[in-house]
């Protein structure tokens, strides 16, 4: 896949995979292209291109709507809430793609949402804007689960968040792929990503330069100086 932007390529040529069952972490530093290739997965920002294939159909060139009715949802970075709604509203927004939909489903699914995000459901009724950084990111990953995603990619979940916050984020993505939906994770902590994820993929101006099993990328020398701060 080649991403452009006007005449600057921003990422060039790049293959990777997410399998079923899969946690797969895409590392890199500021700039790389990691969060460009998440939004051409979705379509916002469609390849110039390359195909990207979803459960074997090419979805290249869908709108992004559509692409969400695949079941592809993006939990962005900055979270992007809607902060003048209340938290229902905005995890009920989730499943506005969602067709035949009863009401006794999205009722189960909002407890679903509340059983993994128990500050969640004590705001239900505050609005968006008035949560925490941490919050808001709870509030943003429920949104997406509410769209009854098949793959679901995180831009940066832990980013301003406190630790105790970002370890249950993570206790959250363990416990949603264990429900069987893969992951697809872009993550500033690479030691965080990488200790969560059974693959991995890193990143340099547009192009992967490794592909491996987390655990190596873990223990590889390059990684660990440029991405996990060792010598």
């Amino acid at each position: 896949m080649h991403v452009r932007y006007g005449v600057i390529e921003a990422v060039r040529g790049i293959n990777l995979s997410v399998n079923e069952g899969e946690v797969v972490a895409l590392i890199g530093g500021n700039g790389a292209g990691k969060t460009t290739t998440l939004r051409s997965i979705s379509m916002v920002h469609p390849p110039a291109q390359g195909q990207v294939l979803f459960q074997g159909e090419d979805i290249t060139g869908l709108k992004s709507h559509d692409v969400v009715s695949k079941g592809i949802v993006q939990v962005p970075e900055g979270r992007h809430i809607f902060p003048n709604m209340s938290v229902s509203e905005n995890l009920e927004m989730g499943s506005f793609q969602r067709r035949k939909v009863t009401k006794q489903d999205l009722n189960a699914d909002l407890e679903h949402v509340f059983e993994l995000f128990p500050r969640v459901k004590e705001r239900r009724k505050q609005l968006g804007g008035t949560l925490s950084g941490g919050e808001q990111q709870m509030l943003a990953i429920g949104r997406a689960l509410m769209a009854k995603p098949k793959l679901l990619m995180l831009d940066e979940p832990s980013m301003g968040l406190a630790p105790q916050v970002v370890e249950r984020v993570f206790e959250v993505i363990a416990a949603v792929n264990k429900e069987g939906i893969p992951v697809l994770l872009i993550e500033q902590n690479a030691q965080m990503a990488l200790t969560s994820a059974s693959r991995g993929y890193v990143i340099e101006t547009g192009e992967i330069v490794l592909e491996d099993e987390a655990k190596a990328l873990l223990g590889n020398d390059q990684v660990r100086k440029a991405y996990l701060g060792e010598e």
